[in-house]
């Protein structure tokens, strides 16, 4: 029974260990988890319905325009970031956004899985269009005192200022 414990107790360490990159920092597969395919069909038709052209799928069932690609580092999972941002709702509603001369500060693998997904595809100094299906946003369950209803597909325009 002992040596069955010991046993048990490697394979545990081992298949921790190897979800961990050298640095401590989580491995994270952005396309482990793909919008369910009713979302990515709504987010297809908002995008048809707007004329929006050139917006590219990505393997999680998302969409997103690089605007400029920066040239500065490209962030990983546990990078801290600083953005310039403005969230709105596919009715155009702005529900958050930062204010000039004030970026916010975030560690990415804090996030959306949207914008997890999304940043990465830019480097520092660049800007991107992430378009966001609920289930990569914020869901189907709603806090009474958001302004984000739930099941919202969402669209932000992020500009990537600072990597470290």
């Amino acid at each position: 029974m002992k040596n069955y414990i010991v046993g048990t107790i490697i394979i545990i360490t081992i298949l921790t260990a190897c979800g961990k990159s050298e640095d401590g920092c989580a491995a994270y597969d952005p396309c482990a988890f793909r919008a369910p395919e009713t979302e990515i069909t709504r987010l297809e038709d908002y995008l048809d319905s707007t004329q929006i052209m050139g917006a590219i799928k990505h393997c999680s069932g998302m969409y997103y325009k690089v605007l400029s690609e920066g040239t500065g580092a490209k962030p990983e999972q546990c990078s801290s970031i600083s953005v310039d941002y403005k969230g709105q709702l596919a009715d155009g509603m702005v529900f958050d956004s930062t204010q000039a001369g004030s970026p916010a500060k975030f560690t990415l693998i804090g996030l959306i899985e949207g914008w997890k997904i999304g940043i990465p595809l830019i480097k520092q100094g660049g800007t991107i269009r992430l378009f966001i299906p609920p289930s990569l946003g914020y869901g189907y369950t709603s806090d009474p005192r958001s302004p984000i209803p739930a099941g919202s597909m969402l669209v932000f325009d992020v500009a990537l200022l600072k990597v470290q």
